[in-house]
């Protein structure tokens, strides 16, 4: 007897593995996905311009890395891109976490984000995207959207409720453009927009779930992992939150996780997972007695479960943790 919703996940028709090269974008569960693809060695670039929380501005973002890899420089932030907000120098099309008191270096940090969005994109066989809100706000000087509003005033823009059309449109365009022979996969951020309301959140991640289906029965390389319906079904309790009430908890971001393994990873791939999990655990872990003789021999056997796992795929990156270990032989 089952006492709660289970959701029936499908596998992906192609799936992940450590030969592959993922992009993240979009709100900030895409990083927490991310941190854990990252944590067990996977290649992956995650948010490369910030968190991006609208679709329109990961629409953009997207087309600004896929011009800038072709080539065209024009397309990297520049002076004129910068607005200043008390002492911060900062962007529209970025989070704050590239704003700067300092122009120059503000500016910088934005042009390598652009060039390494532009470099993941190229390299990307799958791309993970996370829609959070369908509500974008609009400059009224300009009518852009704005990937961030950097706490400016309210009076500058005009807030506006994207259509599952509009967003659906787009999305199959850049899927025959910049995302052409990429396996892409959806999900809707499982985090509540309370600052909207809750009905106003309701309508937002409503059109988001349609607009994905809508491009999913479209393109046959675009996929849909449930996250958003794991959280609300699954996990219907808010001992899986956080403090806030709002953000999912570090057991849910965890047990989610676990369903995206099941999905996107194949059983020699999950496997691989748990071998490296188990040294990065052996690394993280601080001996009592760092150089008694069963510590070195612990050590060893490590460095040696490192070195068998090399040899059989060489894009696994493990040399800090062979490094650690290697100090106490």
């Amino acid at each position: 007897m089952e006492f709660r919703t289970i959701i029936p996940i499908k596998p992906l028709d192609k799936s992940i593995d450590y030969n592959s090269s993922i992009l993240s974008l979009g709100s900030c569960f895409a990083d927490n996905m991310a941190k854990r693809l990252s944590r067990v060695k996977f290649h992956i670039t995650a948010s490369p311009t910030g968190i991006l929380f609208n679709p329109e501005s990961i629409a953009d973002a997207i087309e600004r890395f896929a011009s800038v890899a072709a080539g065209n420089v024009a397309m990297l932030p520049k002076q004129s891109d910068l607005s200043k907000g008390g002492d911060r120098w900062f962007s529209y099309d970025f989070h704050s976490s590239f704003s700067h008191s300092d122009a120059d270096m503000a500016l910088e940090n934005m042009v390598q984000g652009v060039r390494a969005g532009a470099k993941a994109l190229d390299c990307a066989d799958t791309v993970i995207i996370t829609f959070g809100s369908a509500f974008v706000y609009r400059l009224n000087s300009n009518n852009k959207v704005v990937a961030n509003c950097h706490k400016q005033p309210q009076k500058l823009f005009t807030k506006q409720l994207l259509t599952a059309d509009e967003i659906a449109n787009r999305y199959i365009a850049l899927l025959n453009g910049p995302l052409a022979g990429k396996s892409v996969i959806f999900t809707v951020s499982p985090i509540r927009h309370i600052g909207d309301g809750a009905e106003l959140n309701s309508l937002s991640k409503a059109t988001l779930r349609v607009a994905i289906g809508m491009i999913t029965s479209k393109v046959n390389r675009a996929y849909y992992f449930p996250s958003y319906e794991i959280m609300y079904d699954e996990l219907r309790d808010y001992r899986f939150y956080n403090h806030d009430m709002i953000h999912p908890s570090d057991i849910a971001i965890e047990y989610i996780w676990q369903c995206f393994a099941k999905a996107a990873f194949t059983d020699k791939t999950r496997q691989t997972i748990a071998d490296i999990e188990h040294i990065i655990k052996a690394a993280e872990h601080r001996p009592t007695d760092p150089q008694s003789a069963a510590h070195r021999q612990f050590c060893a056997s490590m460095v040696k479960q490192i070195e068998i796992m090399e040899s059989k795929c060489n894009t696994i990156d493990l040399h800090k943790e062979k490094e650690y270990f290697n100090t106490y032989l």
